[in-house]
């Protein structure tokens, strides 16, 4: 038995929300997770889509390092721990995907820690020197995130490596 947990898209007036909370779970087995405009443009279209996505696929140029952007990053991981606190018990299988969730992991762990959690990159893992470039919190509080989780997935052993190196260089 799964549930998927996601944003459905757009905004979603608060009237409407429990409307789509209902048909979500009765015929999709979906748990929403509603963001304002806000949320999504500073964190997809901002820190995800402007910092993460040219750092890690090494077009460090491109990216932009905006602290709001990141406090959007945490602030949307947030919105979605609490989100997943509400449903996940205590002998579920959490499996978080991708980029968007890095810090979500060491979120559930904290507040649920015997909770089993998965983990998946979709994209590439850099390489410590380009990694490095994420402002020192920033990559101290992704590396940690993800370390939150039992499992960590990646696509080729070379990206696992990357990690390795970036989690023993800057944690210890």
């Amino acid at each position: 038995e799964c549930l998927w947990v996601g944003w459905p898209g757009g905004t979603i007036s608060d009237e409407f929300k429990e409307a789509v909370k209902a048909k979500a779970l009765s015929d999709y087995r979906s748990y929403p997770v509603f963001l304002s405009e806000q949320d999504f443009e500073n964190f997809y279209q901002g820190f995800c889509n402007k910092t993460i996505w040219p750092i890690f696929h090494y077009f460090p140029s491109h990216a932009r390092y905006d602290e709001n952007y990141w406090l959007q990053y945490q602030k949307v991981n947030g919105i979605f721990s609490e989100a997943l606190l509400d449903i996940v018990g205590k002998d579920d299988i959490l499996w978080i995907h991708d980029y968007h969730l890095m810090l979500l992991p060491n979120f559930i762990r904290k507040r649920l820690p015997n909770v089993r959690i998965g983990f998946f990159l979709h994209i590439p893992f850099p390489q410590f020197e380009v990694f490095r470039l994420l402002p020192g919190t920033w990559r101290r509080q992704i590396l940690e995130g993800l370390l939150g989780a039992d499992l960590i997935g990646f696509h080729t052993h070379d990206y696992m490596e990357y990690f390795l190196r970036c989690v023993q260089r800057i944690l210890g």
